[in-house]
């Protein structure tokens, strides 16, 4: 029930802002344009249960506001931060009781993820028969949050964070509602969106401080800078960024852009990542995506990774920036690593194939006379200093491996192992003849 003076409270200018209509959710025009799925839904009178995954400020909760309205469910938000079983099992219950007189209930669980395995296996009853429609909404990727008995229920639509122009777009709305321009210069009013991150919500709780101020001039960057705070990156290192600002940097420095690279670790290092797992991962890549194309590459990943120890963070930084560059700007070969599977999936199946007997030690009397080392040729005692002698298992095909690419030092080892099989194939067709 609405109390007597709550209408004249003040309401913060985000919440002034809530759009009426669907129609109105600026920057997700694939969910709520009139191809969306959420409008077809509405278009057909036939809402289903879905969960809203974006970052935060993209217009979840005003999503889920919107969809009850416009389908007469019963609105019941739920905030899985303080909510328990106790709650949820009260809501069910009055669930339970408008469905049978023909009233649908809407149930808006914000934070979803945050819900153990075990609150989540409780809504799959009231949401499989239709006592709820459930709508959730996560921050986190649910693939990695929410069971997969739940996921297969509803339906993940995922949220854009808001570009420059939808920002721009809340921007003039707020200053229709306000009746007054926002008192900034053009730079300012770049550099204001740019501080919101994509979140519509920060962006207007931001502008709101700015109405207030009312400058005998408009605002610069340097002087908006001081009236407002800026916020700290989105970055969580324990969850979905994590794993996708790693992947964009190993991804950057594949394709060799080295710039990209920089940047992507400079966001991670900005959200709080710790440098060392940053080291480790450059060295890997140099093990991966370089390898032998240039030996030097993981020389200087491990020469990096000591100075951070050594110096420590913000000086140990630069040595990971250089780093980057580094393998950045090296040829790039995954030789090796393609060379390392195939022959472990070879091992396995082969099992337990000996050694050609010319190759074995034969340390006893009774392993000389079954043939152990019997025909083996002393590589340097040859004229090539290469004997060509097969090495494989009695019975299996000779196998290439390792396929080095045209590129950096691998260059010169292609010529050597064609070098070498060429001789081989020489003294083979000597044999033979």
């Amino acid at each position: 029930m609405t109390g007597l003076f709550e209408s004249q409270a003040p309401r913060p200018l985000a919440d002034r802002l809530r759009p009426k209509l669907l129609a109105e959710v600026v920057g997700q025009d694939h969910l709520v344009g009139t191809e969306g799925p959420l409008a077809r839904m509405l278009g057909q009178g036939r809402l289903s249960s879905v969960v809203l995954w974006g970052p935060p400020g993209c217009g979840k909760t005003t999503i889920a506001r919107l969809l009850a309205e416009q389908t007469d469910l019963v609105f019941e938000p739920l905030s899985a931060v303080f909510s328990g079983v106790a709650d949820l099992r009260k809501i069910f219950d009055a669930a339970a009781k408008r469905r049978a007189m023909g009233q649908g209930t809407l149930l808006f669980v914000d934070e979803i993820h945050r819900f153990n395995r075990a609150q989540q296996d409780g809504f799959l009853p009231y949401v499989e028969d239709g006592t709820v429609i459930l709508v959730g909404a996560t921050t986190e990727n649910p693939s990695f949050e929410l069971n997969a008995a739940l996921l297969s229920r509803v339906q993940v639509l995922v949220l854009r964070r808001l570009d420059d122009e939808a920002l721009e777009k809340l921007l003039r709305r707020a200053e229709e509602v306000t009746g007054h321009a926002l008192p900034v210069d053009e730079n300012a009013r770049e550099a204001l969106r740019a501080m919101a991150d994509g979140d519509g919500r920060y962006l207007l709780n931001m502008a709101e401080q700015v109405f207030a101020l009312t400058p005998e001039h408009p605002l610069d960057v340097k002087a908006l800078a001081s009236a407002v705070q800026k916020r700290a990156p989105l970055y969580d290192k324990a969850q979905e960024g994590h794993y996708n600002l790693i992947s964009a940097l190993h991804k950057s420095l594949r394709g060799s852009d080295t710039d990209a690279a920089l940047y992507w670790m400079a966001r991670m290092l900005a959200g709080g990542e710790d440098p060392l797992f940053i080291a480790r991962r450059l060295t890997r890549f140099a093990i991966e995506d370089i390898g032998l194309a240039d030996p030097q590459a993981v020389q200087q990943a491990l020469a990096a990774w000591d100075v951070y120890e050594r110096l420590g963070s913000p000086e140990g930084e630069l040595a990971l920036a250089q780093l980057v560059i580094y393998l950045g700007t090296a040829p790039k070969s995954n030789a090796a690593y393609r060379a390392y599977n195939s022959v472990i999936k070879v091992a396995r199946e082969t099992g337990s194939l000996m050694p050609p007997m010319h190759i074995l030690n034969a340390p006893t009397r009774m392993m000389k006379e079954m043939g152990y080392g019997s025909g083996y040729v002393y590589d340097h005692d040859t004229v090539d200093g290469f004997s060509g002698q097969n090495y494989f298992p009695e019975g299996m095909a000779r196998r290439t491996f390792y396929d080095p690419a045209e590129r950096g030092f691998e260059r010169e080892i292609r010529k050597r192992l064609d070098y070498w099989d060429k001789l081989r194939r020489r003294k083979v067709d000597a044999k033979d003849e």
